[in-house]
């Protein structure tokens, strides 16, 4: 690669201002440098991703198709989390529908529904505890409060992991997004999270339950030949990190929208848009995750504009910018719009790799939403909105505290 990279910035402060920058240059897809010197393509426009997403010339196995993987480099940085795993997020080919089709009954149409009651139960316990500590202190962080206890009470439920793993299962997935770790940090979190879901295995295989967790037990023990033990690790890894922490961000970031553009929660009030509208275009304007790495191409691959992605070349998934792409959604395309036609995004991915729990994020969101204005129908932002910081990840798409006045 002899162009020379556009830094990008590790803390994600600036995403979307970042984006239009790098579509200023003009070019389908710009040559950038992630944290540990990583070289990879960010593409600016919507259906140019979108092709590149179901495209089997570009694969999610480092160990095959990225070089640089292969000579032992990146092994002991952030991005060794996202690329050095073996489940669904880095396999390709067979691998990819091996591992995808043992793990496609935790997320059935039928398992989903049948998930609705306990959504609703935690759903009522948070609010509930909101309002006590409204009641006391005036105001709370809802991301802490409500927006991630919330998933990540249900995916525990649903991968029955008992409470006294629960914390440790939540600090190691803040960790996992968090692009800015030391090389003793990364080597710490990965011996960490190896720990921790080992001990999870070992739980269930001494008191198998009811639970998609022992379901894969029982997948590796029986059936040892179909998924070994790191992947069995690496999975339980994807799907609980993965299945949290996107509906975190879709939650936190859906309040965040209606809060500050009060005349789109007065559409939803008023029976002229619905919580689905608001939801798709939470998940279009401000997607969870707003990068996701990494592609690798397999064979060179021109693009529309000349732009020429060459064999082993990293490609970075760069959501976020092409959701707000203007070639795809007009001039308006940064703006938050609930009665927006154009609905389609890539917020969950596209082709082999969409995302199987999209289902439920949306059933969660589409839980806690209106339950949380119903509750709390002057519910308000407790600081200015410029106040409001984001999350420090090139990856996640959030806020770091989401301070509220829960207002009956």
């Amino acid at each position: 690669m002899e162009e020379q990279p556009v830094l990008i910035d590790p803390l994600g402060r600036d995403l979307h201002g970042e984006a239009d920058r790098i579509r200023g240059l003009g070019a389908t897809a710009t040559l950038v440098e992630l944290p540990a010197g990583i070289h990879a393509w960010y593409v600016s426009e919507f259906e140019v991703l979108k092709q590149l997403l179901r495209n089997p010339r570009v694969s999610k196995d480092p160990r095959k198709h990225w070089p640089p993987w292969q000579r032992g480099e990146f092994h002991e940085t952030w991005v060794a989390t996202w690329v050095s795993v073996t489940n669904m997020l880095t396999s390709y080919g067979e691998d990819h529908k091996r591992l995808r089709k043992l793990v496609a009954p935790a997320f059935t149409a039928r398992r989903t529904a049948a998930m609705l009651p306990q959504v609703e139960r935690i759903t009522e316990e948070l609010l509930d505890a909101m309002a006590r500590e409204a009641a006391d202190s005036g105001t709370l962080d809802l991301r802490a409060f409500y927006a991630h206890p919330l998933p990540m009470n249900v995916i525990c439920e649903l991968f029955g992991v008992p409470e006294d793993q629960r914390p440790e299962l939540k600090r190691l997935m803040v960790a996992v997004f968090d692009t800015t770790l030391t090389v003793e940090q990364a080597q710490q979190t990965g011996m960490d999270i190896h720990t921790a879901f080992s001990a999870l295995v070992e739980t269930k295989r001494k008191e198998p339950g009811d639970d998609l967790t022992s379901l894969l037990v029982s997948a590796r023990d029986d059936e040892g030949a179909r998924l070994n033990e790191k992947e069995l690790l690496d999975t339980l890894l994807l799907m609980i990190g993965a299945g949290h922490e996107t509906t975190v961000n879709l939650i936190g970031n859906a309040v965040h929208a209606l809060l500050t553009h009060p005349e789109q929660l007065q559409l939803v009030r008023d029976g002229k848009a619905t919580w689905d509208d608001v939801i798709e275009e939470t998940l279009r304007w401000a997607p969870s995750i707003a990068n996701l790495p990494l592609r690798y191409a397999v064979e060179e691959i021109k693009l529309p504009d000349g732009t020429t992605i060459r064999q082993g070349d990293a490609i970075l998934s760069t959501i976020a910018s092409a959701n707000r792409d203007p070639d795809k959604y007009g001039e308006t395309a940064a703006v938050f719009d609930i009665t927006r036609p154009a609905t389609e995004h890539l917020a969950f991915g596209h082709g082999v790799h969409f995302c199987m729990g999209a289902p439920l994020a949306r059933m969660e969101a589409r839980t806690a939403l209106p339950a949380l204005f119903e509750r709390f129908p002057r519910l308000a932002l407790a600081v200015p909105e410029d106040e409001v910081a984001q999350v420090a990840s090139l990856i996640s798409f959030g806020h770091e505290t989401l301070p509220v006045r829960p207002l009956g």
